[in-house]
């Protein structure tokens, strides 16, 4: 008996102590809030995908399936989101939808505005990262090979054809990368061209910036207030792919002017 009670001791002090650094501790809590949240879609990878296989198998649809388990995470992190702009969604017609990229965690703002029949364009690696992998096969995501520009590019063709015919909508993370500065790196082409090619608008989806709440260098993890911004689409139709360029410099000027207005007081300390 007395030794149950010793173990239980030893227990109630490792539970104290792990909340009061959990409290007191930037770096511990950064760990904690990373570790559940890539545990959690792991988790939900593994014990849903293989029965959402059975049911639906490979399609577009099991989005909204994916979305419901990321939505939660955003309680469990203390974040909070203000999305501005909801009604530019509703276009009966397909859309590419270009957003920047800052972090793993932007699939918390993801999940909020997403619409129906989406599916994101990926880089390839991520269909080998085990069970993620193969949810978000399942989810119907588009996977290029960005080394090889040729075969992403008859890929992109590919797309445009079926965006009409399938009622698809796609997101694309123009920047190609992550990207934590208060500037939007150059924007690739690939999502105008396939815009331009099947003759659908662009929708700019801008999140503020993170780094108020989330700082990975700093190991940094904290409540917050987001802001995510839909504006009105832009018109391609009649624009060639030549023009794919052009589109995409002046889609990034307006992204970027968005971002330091929903981001004022970070673009001003950087701009001091």
């Amino acid at each position: 008996m007395e030794q149950y009670q010793w173990i239980l001791s030893l227990l109630a002090v490792l539970l104290i102590g792990v909340s009061l650094l959990y409290q007191w501790s930037t770096t511990f809590n950064f760990y904690c809030k990373m570790a559940l949240f890539h545990g959690w879609i792991i988790l939900m990878a593994t014990v849903l995908s293989p029965v959402v296989a059975v049911i639906n198998g490979r399609n577009v649809e099991n989005m909204k399936i994916l979305r419901l388990c990321i939505k939660p995470l955003k309680y469990f992190c203390g974040i909070k989101i203000t999305v501005q702009g909801s009604e530019n969604l509703n276009i009966k017609e397909p859309y590419v939808i270009v957003s920047n990229h800052q972090s793993c965690i932007d699939l918390l703002g993801m999940a909020e505005v997403i619409p129906d029949g989406c599916v994101t364009i990926a880089k390839k690696e991520l269909l080998y990262l085990g069970p993620i992998g193969w949810a978000v096969w399942i989810c119907g995501l588009i996977f290029i090979d960005r080394k090889k520009k040729r075969e992403a590019m008859a890929t992109m063709d590919g797309i445009a054809e079926t965006m009409r015919q399938d009622d698809i909508k796609i997101w694309v993370y123009p920047e190609g990368t992550r990207n934590q500065e208060n500037t939007m790196l150059p924007f690739r082409r690939g999502a105008f061209h396939l815009a331009l090619k099947a003759q659908v608008p662009i929708i700019p989806i801008v999140t503020c910036s993170l780094m108020a709440t989330y700082n990975y260098k700093e190991k940094m993890f904290s409540p917050g207030h987001w802001t995510i911004q839909i504006l009105p689409k832009i018109e391609t139709k009649g624009l060639r792919v030549e023009d794919a360029m052009a589109l995409a410099e002046s889609t990034r000027h307006l992204m970027q002017d968005t971002f330091c207005e929903i981001s004022r007081d970070v673009c001003r300390d950087t701009r001091q």
